[in-house]
């Protein structure tokens, strides 16, 4: 944690932790109180089980913010930590100021991902480095991975830190997560989807469907699934602007 002002919640994505932030958080530090929290079986934070739901991580998040005093919180999610924003929003929707999905979506998995998370989950067990290191590398566009191989190896190395147990329980909450595209259309507080146009994970034109006939604040980068390393400044002020 550091800073004053307003609250601004970080959560990181799949095989992050919340190292993934510092660049981001020293940004916004400047004028918010900016909080970063390790998600259940990552970084710092154990595992509490073999399933990990977007709920449970959520209810790790609200914990958190109990204990620091936090009542209302401005909530930048990465991928993952998207999910388990929206799910805090659901059941905490007058502890949220601000909802900023950054290389996320509110939808829940179709069949094919869910098939491609339980091929993974199996093939993690026999060769767990290989598999996460391949992981790593397949969310930057493909122009971007020599350009960034300095900072790719660090992301490597951080996602290797997550432990095994921890990597199967994120996979099995996701594959299970409910769809909330209902809360960019109902909700009160602002919102602000960040995506990437060459995101080898998620469906560009699904995610501009899902803010169509909405309130949602749209900024799209050229780039793949990781805008805080192949866009960085011009998410930080993007960011900077919403949480403004």
């Amino acid at each position: 944690m550091k800073g004053k002002g307003a609250a601004v919640v970080l959560l990181h994505g799949f095989l992050e932790n919340a190292t993934m932030w510092n660049s981001v958080a020293d940004s916004l530090s400047k004028n918010n109180r900016v909080v970063c929290i390790d998600l259940l079986g990552h970084g710092q934070t154990a595992c509490l089980g073999y399933v990990h739901t977007m709920e449970s991580m959520a209810e790790a998040v609200a914990a958190v913010l109990t204990h620091l005093k936090i009542r209302k919180s401005v909530f930048i999610g990465h991928s993952l930590g998207g999910y388990v924003a929206l799910a805090f929003a659901e059941k905490n929707p007058d502890n949220v100021k601000g909802l900023c999905l950054m290389n996320s979506t509110t939808r829940a998995d179709n069949a094919n991902r869910v098939e491609l998370r339980n091929r993974a989950i199996e093939a993690v067990k026999t060769d767990y480095k290989s598999l996460v290191r391949l992981s790593v590398l397949n969310l930057f566009r493909p122009k971007n991975r020599a350009l960034f191989k300095t900072e790719i190896n660090v992301v490597k190395a951080e996602a290797l830190k997550t432990p095994l147990q921890g990597y199967i329980a994120a996979q099995e909450g996701m594959k299970i997560r409910n769809d909330r595209e209902v809360l960019l259309h109902f909700s009160p507080y602002k919102k602000m989807f960040i995506l990437g146009k060459k995101d080898p994970v998620l469906d560009y034109n699904e995610l501009l469907d899902q803010v169509k006939n909405t309130d949602v604040e749209l900024v799209e980068f050229p780039d793949g699934h990781m805008s805080h390393i192949e866009n960085k400044e011009e998410l930080i002020i993007a960011l900077k602007r919403f949480v403004k």
